[in-house]
């Protein structure tokens, strides 16, 4: 981003929703616009898979790609358990519909998920939902 798009527009960008708050069907982008000079852009374009992609699971693609594919580097990194960042890649591929069929959800079991917590690399909030996912 230029830096007279910058001073111009916002200081601080959104991430834009990639999900329809009436029905929950994935939004599309009709368009796009110059902060710059204002020139519109109307269309259907093709999304962004990667786009829809939140903080945190953005931040477990960077990590993953950094580490050029190597969970235990994303393990370390993350300061999480090797289960766990396993299960996080897999939700990952899953989000983006590259895992495979015959790839079953790892999630960690009650005791890695408690370990994470006392450890300080879950926290509580995160735990819980695991939790209720088991």
């Amino acid at each position: 981003m230029s830096e007279r798009v910058r001073a111009a527009g916002p200081q601080h960008e959104h991430r834009a929703p990639s999900a329809c708050p009436v029905c929950g069907d994935r939004l599309a982008v009709t368009r796009l616009g110059c902060g710059t000079c204002g020139t519109e852009l109307a269309g259907l374009f093709a999304p962004c898979d990667y786009c829809a992609l939140d903080d945190r699971e953005s931040e477990m693609l960077r990590v993953f790609l950094a580490s050029r594919g190597n969970l235990r580097e994303v393990e370390k990194h993350l300061g999480v358990s090797y289960p766990t960042a396993r299960a996080r890649f897999n939700d990952l591929l899953r989000k983006l519909g590259l895992a495979g069929a015959e790839e079953a959800p790892s999630a960690p079991n009650r005791d890695q998920i408690l370990s994470e917590v006392a450890s300080g690399a879950l926290s509580p909030d995160e735990a819980a939902t695991l939790l209720a996912q088991l």
